[in-house]
């Protein structure tokens, strides 16, 4: 029995990988969508932003729905895709209520890779906005 556990040990690693990929990126083109529709940020957000955003974010969702066995790189590609489409607008925007005088994020710390900014940015926004909905 522990080897019949230790053989499939690495399977099991590689798929709880790529569910874990696949439940972040869901999660984060389904958090963008609703980010992007708040009506707190309507007047912050251009026209063409408003649209594109959730447009890449339901064709992200469909790629998902139509390839469910796609694979952890595929997944991560994807992920990377649509922070890039996300990340110009999502980083003009505020953070209000959680840095000192209403500043944006961008001009608070020290020099932070451009990944962590991404991420505290967006954790930021999902706290923010998406807890008191």
């Amino acid at each position: 029995m522990v080897q019949e556990a230790e053989k499939y040990k690495a399977e099991d690693e590689k798929q709880r990988d790529k569910v874990s990929s696949k439940n972040s990126l869901e999660s984060y083109a389904f958090n963008m969508k609703a980010t992007v529709g708040d009506e707190r940020l309507q007047g912050k957000i251009n026209g063409e932003d408003k649209q594109k955003i959730p447009d890449k974010c339901n064709e992200i969702i469909n790629r998902l729905d139509k390839n469910p066995t796609a694979e952890k790189g595929e997944l991560e590609h994807q992920q990377k895709e649509l922070e890039k489409a996300c990340d110009p607008t999502i980083t003009k925007l505020p953070s209000p209520g959680l840095l000192p005088e209403g500043r944006p994020w961008r001009y608070q710390g020290g020099p932070w890779a451009q990944k962590q900014k991404r991420r505290s940015m967006y954790c930021a926004f999902a706290q923010c906005y998406h807890s008191t909905v």
